[in-house]
């Protein structure tokens, strides 16, 4: 596949990848126990209870001390926003927010940390670098909608903000009770002097709709050319989970029937995607509760960090650098899956050259429906491809990565 056609599909992939889960289900722990035998037979095992992270008496994560060089910036939301879902219906709503770091200097962003004001509606947070040359876009989108920030489902809304899927402008991400996080010393991402942050916060209304004013700190220390730029490489696959034997009655049990469900409620996008996906991974159309894509790098890279993103009928999820040569190395290996812990973990360097190959591989289960509150009013089976909505599923590995030079 060529490069321009590459990207240009990784364009509109990551229109949606990066909100890491739009939908209108409560995500719950996926992390029950597989069944050893029948995997047609509903479990007698219950699924873990939800983390403590999601309580709001957890305590605020630890801050790190700074390092050598590094300030702290505190954005914080110039007044509250009280959350509803966009559309009327549904239990959740994506906002994003454009906050300012002002910056004197050319910078690096050395770490992430996110304090919710409201744990009852604040589900998760992602953070988005917005450069300088789109930032009249951003402010413009903020202007145009009414009250504080914009509707966005899919990234952070803003118009030709995806455009290179092997550099996703993604700068961190946080759920409840996560940390403070900080990359190696000696790297850092880029972040001109005048960018701005969108921080795009998942609320859910499960527990009701109160306001929220929330804050995002992020470390910088002044652009040095001794400093190593961090970026985020994006791994999808397809997904292509029939329904279960004697579980297959439902007229969405139809790939087909899937597709124009997906288009239904997703618009074009939906279908192409699943679709689109095959096209990036060269793969065919096997239906499999197991998923896989494998990638030649156009580039040499080192990894620096690597993170895996599915949904709730996920199972495991794995990274491989050069698979099936003398010189393979599993950077990821994440089983049981738990919704609920998508943080990018460090890893020992590992480089790849132009011309390796890097592989996703993931596992999902659609008995896990019979157990997860998210589907109780999605009992019955259908077939689930690459999807938006909770409910739906995803296959994405992410590398923290430094580009060789």
């Amino acid at each position: 596949m060529s490069r321009r056609r590459t990207t240009l599909l990784g364009a509109a992939l990551l229109a949606v990848v990066l909100s890491a889960c739009s939908g209108t289900d409560d995500p719950a722990p996926a992390a029950a126990t597989e069944p050893s035998a029948d995997a047609s037979a509903t479990p007698t095992e219950t699924a873990s209870p939800p983390p403590a992270a999601h309580h709001p008496d957890v305590a605020p994560a630890r801050l790190k001390p700074l390092r050598a060089g590094e300030k702290r910036i505190t954005m914080t939301m110039p007044e509250t926003y009280t959350p509803s879902a966009p559309t009327g219906t549904g239990t959740d709503d994506y906002r994003c927010f454009l906050l300012d770091p002002h910056l004197a200097r050319d910078s690096y962003l050395t770490g992430t940390n996110v304090v919710p004001g409201n744990p009852d509606v604040v589900h998760h947070v992602i953070l988005f670098r917005v450069p300088p040359e789109q930032v009249a876009a951003a402010e413009q989108q903020d202007a145009d909608t009414e009250g504080q920030g914009w509707t966005c489902f899919g990234g952070s809304g803003l118009e030709g903000e995806f455009t290179n899927p092997d550099d996703a402008p993604w700068l961190g991400a946080w759920a409840p009770g996560g940390e403070e996080t900080t990359v190696k010393t000696g790297y850092g991402v880029d972040l001109p002097r005048g960018s701005r942050i969108v921080m795009q916060v998942h609320y859910n209304l499960l527990a009701g709709a109160s306001p929220d004013m929330s804050s995002t700190q992020v470390r910088v220390t002044r652009r040095d050319p001794r400093t190593t730029a961090l970026h985020t490489f994006l791994m999808p696959a397809p997904v292509e989970m029939p329904c279960r034997p004697g579980r297959d009655a439902s007229p969405l049990c139809d790939r087909e029937a899937a597709l124009a469900d997906a288009r239904d409620r997703f618009g074009a996008a939906g279908g192409a995607l699943a679709q689109g996906l095959h096209f990036l991974c060269g793969s065919d159309v096997v239906p499999s509760g197991t998923t896989e894509c494998t990638r030649t790098l156009g580039r040499g890279m080192t990894v620096h960090g690597v993170a895996g993103h599915m949904h709730l009928l996920g199972r495991r999820i794995t990274i491989e650098t050069n698979p099936g040569t003398p010189e393979a190395r599993t950077v990821l290996d994440v089983r049981p899956w738990n919704f609920d812990d998508q943080g990018s973990r460090p890893i020992e360097p590992v480089h790849v050259d132009a011309f390796d190959t890097v592989k996703v591989t993931c596992r999902h289960a659609q008995w896990l429906r019979d157990r997860l509150p998210a589907f109780e009013t999605q009992r019955e089976d259908r077939y689930v491809l690459w999807g938006e909505g909770t409910t739906d599923e995803m296959c994405l590995g992410m590398l923290q990565v430094a580009f060789d030079r």
